[in-house]
């Protein structure tokens, strides 16, 4: 299984709109993050976690040709804001996309972002989309086995995913015990630390740390990165051998 960092960034990127801070105006490449967002190669299939404003740029950067699915953790649109642009996947492949997401998910994105679908459903350019709705329970893309990881977005319901021994989770500030369960065992976990200085609705560098301590994975990587983390700062260069901040582009091979 190869996992892309296709993005790493927040909901603004980095760097932000109009902030002139040392991270923003950083010359390191690994400074500059898209929207969060993370392709998997596993069992022949192409999968997508999320598909945020950048997606277009994050799928031509990559090269990537084929998508056999999306997968959404939750409807906010620095993580659905591009869906619109697997037409071209639809072009070339000759078939609808398929997303899987929660019954909510899939309710907010055909009443607000794909409500111009069913107005204009015989018009050739629009994007033809499959809706599959997941529950927090083991779903199959095929022969590929997907565990959900419910945890909280402040007051938002959002999922995590675990495929195989790689487990991702973004946009959260809370994970119980029992969801906790199924991080244990993983090989490598992605998870959000958007910043030091405690946020309502996502994990910080501290509580990131804390989880992964408990989980135990043999590796970890930080996404969903603020412009208030760097490379460059101290406290990331002396992170724990096993916990890495993520950057744009980056791929793993479990």
């Amino acid at each position: 299984m190869k996992i892309t960092f296709l993005g790493t960034g927040t909901s603004q990127g980095v760097p932000m709109i109009g902030c002139d801070c040392d991270v923003c105006r950083s010359k390191n490449p690994k400074e500059k993050r898209l929207r969060s967002s993370v392709l998997i190669q596993v069992n022949g299939k192409n999968i997508v976690i999320d598909a945020g404003p950048d997606f277009r740029q994050q799928m031509l950067r990559e090269n990537v040709h084929r998508l056999d699915a999306v997968i959404l953790t939750h409807e906010h649109k620095d993580h659905v804001g591009g869906l619109d642009d697997v037409r071209a996947f639809n072009y070339i492949q000759k078939k609808p996309m398929d997303i899987y997401a929660e019954e909510r998910v899939c309710n907010i994105l055909q009443t607000r972002d794909f409500a111009y679908v069913e107005e204009r459903k015989n018009y050739p350019g629009i994007p033809k989309i499959n809706f599959n709705i997941i529950e927090n329970k083991t779903f199959f893309i095929d022969n590929i086995e997907i565990i959900p990881i419910r945890g909280m977005h402040m007051k938002l319901p959002v999922f995590g995913y675990r495929i195989n021994n790689f487990a991702y989770i973004t946009d959260m500030n809370y994970i119980s015990s029992e969801e906790k369960e199924k991080l244990k065992s993983v090989d490598v976990l992605i998870i959000n630390a958007l910043r030091r200085k405690k946020h309502v609705s996502h994990f910080n560098l501290e509580e990131a740390i804390k989880i992964i301590d408990e989980v135990k994975p043999k590796q970890a990587f930080l996404t969903h990165i603020s412009h208030k983390l760097s490379f460059e700062h101290e406290d990331i260069k002396t992170l724990p051998e096993n916990i890495n901040l993520a950057y744009d582009g980056l791929s793993i091979i479990i």
